[in-house]
């Protein structure tokens, strides 16, 4: 294993923030793994310190192939984890927001620069993200689709599902997209919340990502061979809204069966506590997304089902 700086930025009140990055193997740039981008991304960064220790104890056994390198970046942000601030502390940017960069513009812009310019060299690109809304998802995998993405090999992760989502304007300026577009095949794996630590999601992220080079041929290792991913389109996910604010009380969980009209969730005056609304499952189907905060707004998503074929 070797331990490498690959960016810093000097601060006028700080310490100078710095990007590492954990090399394994030596050749070709095959695999970039990047954990936690924003500064609640907690179980992302440990994810990803769970795999350097493992990989460090394959190379020490000799289970790397040789002729290809690993790279894993545990953390980009951690001026921003550091105070527990998801986006950027000056300023509240979002750095995945802000690809490919620009090494002249903010401080994010040259930020996602230059880790854009050590990444966008890899053939494969693992990204370990968050989503929007603060939740728990079933752990899958997901990708751009931009032309050129490869749904086949989503595949090769192991995981119960692959997502393709068709990119909005906005997403144009994250690091999946960008990877993309300077033609490295980009995968993005979510598992669980961000904020805590799951033991059991973040197992099956690392087995995941274990599968993945494996099946690449890079590692010589026996895992478990996973599931038969099934491949969904976002837009085929049914949306579950609140129709009024107030304290929501979660009734169905990732992962878990459910039927047309089942109560997913209850919403309570925040004052009063009496129930003003209750929220019910419009299909059959898998619960693919549940929100996790407990103070919700009018018309915020607190799920995303998987709806049955047949239905």
């Amino acid at each position: 294993m070797k331990k490498e700086l690959l960016y810093s930025l000097p601060s006028l009140y700080r310490e100078e923030m710095k990007i590492y990055g954990y090399q394994f193997g030596q050749g070709k740039k095959s695999v970039c793994i990047v954990g936690a981008m924003r500064g609640n991304e907690i179980q992302q960064m440990y994810i990803c310190s769970q795999l350097v220790d493992t990989l460090k104890e394959l190379e020490e056994k000799g289970a790397l192939v040789e002729g290809y390198e690993i790279m894993v970046i545990p953390s980009v942000n951690p001026y921003s984890m550091n105070i527990g601030k998801r986006f950027w502390a000056s300023d509240n940017t979002d750095i995945n927001r802000m690809f490919p960069g620009y090494d002249k513009g903010e401080t994010t812009q040259r930020v996602a620069d230059g880790l854009f310019q050590v990444v966008q060299e890899y053939e494969y690109g693992l990204q370990f993200t968050s989503f929007y809304i603060p939740g728990d998802f079933v752990p899958h995998v997901r990708m751009m689709d931009t032309g050129i993405q490869n749904p086949s090999m989503a595949e090769m992760f192991g995981l119960p599902y692959a997502v393709i989502r068709t990119p909005r304007p906005y997403d144009t300026t994250t690091l999946n997209y960008n990877w993309q577009i300077w033609n490295t095949h980009a995968f993005s794996i979510y598992t669980g919340s961000p904020d805590r630590v799951d033991q059991e999601e973040a197992a099956a992220g690392i087995s995941a990502v274990l599968r993945f080079l494996i099946r690449l041929g890079i590692v010589r290792y026996t895992i478990h061979q996973g599931y038969i991913a099934s491949l969904i389109r976002e837009q085929e996910l049914e949306n579950v809204r609140t129709d009024c604010p107030g304290i929501c009380c979660r009734m169905a969980e990732p992962g878990q069966e459910i039927h047309q009209g089942q109560l997913l969730a209850v919403i309570t005056d925040p004052c009063e506590g009496k129930i003003v609304s209750q929220i019910y499952s419009p299909t059959d189907g898998i619960v693919f997304f549940a929100c996790a905060s407990a103070l919700v707004m009018e018309g915020t998503m607190v799920y995303r089902i998987i709806r049955y074929l047949h239905v």
